[in-house]
């Protein structure tokens, strides 16, 4: 998916991706790197400060700033920047808590256990509105695409359903995903709507970030 020029933007001068994302014939296939803003460059830890993960996301500036930061380093060897953020924030809109663990990754505290789970009925209750909850992740796209004048197209993105189900449900990353085993036969009606309902935000949500000024999405 790729939107068009927009006149609030410098126009792109490296569209390689997005012309092979229209399935055109391209000169090369273009170069980008899955996680290419992060921990492994040293400029990251000196941007994000005393900030953790999910501090870093909310703030547009630092968001902007770490997103940047591996086009500037390899300036002419990357065709895209992926803006700085996480797929587990469309949980936390729906009212999860979700804290980033060193050394560990994402953990939710408390994860859907069964549909007579409390929480369960609140967050199919919670009416969810993503423009507002997720306004930094769309300021921070706006934001990186005024600083980026043209040199890369800017990447959005977000979670497949059924991954954002499995971490609500296991309380982090799972290889045998058991817990989510157990929604989808033990519970499979309520599995399904909770899927519905991510579904929907998640496209809601990426249909913000074209808004915002994403140039291509990614499920």
């Amino acid at each position: 998916m790729a939107s068009k020029d927009d006149p609030k933007f410098e126009p792109l001068k490296n569209d390689l991706l997005l012309r092979t994302a229209r399935g055109q014939k391209v000169e090369r296939p273009p170069c980008w790197v899955m996680r290419q803003a992060g921990r492994y460059l040293p400029e990251y830890h000196k941007a994000k400060g005393n900030n953790d993960f999910f501090e870093c996301c909310r703030n547009p500036e630092i968001a902007s700033t770490l997103t940047l930061q591996p086009v500037e380093r390899y300036e002419g060897l990357i065709d895209a920047a992926i803006i700085f953020s996480d797929i587990l924030v469309i949980p936390q809109a729906m009212g999860m808590e979700v804290v980033m663990v060193p050394e560990k990754g994402p953990h939710f505290p408390n994860p859907l256990g069964s549909p007579e789970d409390e929480q369960f009925k609140e967050v199919m209750e919670r009416q969810c509105d993503v423009k507002e909850s997720l306004d930094y992740v769309y300021k921070a796209i706006t934001l990186t695409r005024q600083k980026l004048q043209g040199r890369v197209p800017l990447y959005g993105f977000c979670g497949a359903p059924f991954t954002l189900m499995c971490y609500m449900v296991e309380g982090g990353g799972s290889k045998m995903f058991r817990h989510a085993k157990t929604w989808i036969f033990k519970y499979a009606a309520e599995a399904k709507k909770l899927l519905q309902k991510i579904a929907e935000l998640c496209v809601e949500y990426l249909a913000q970030q074209v808004v915002a000024g994403a140039q291509i999405v990614q499920v």
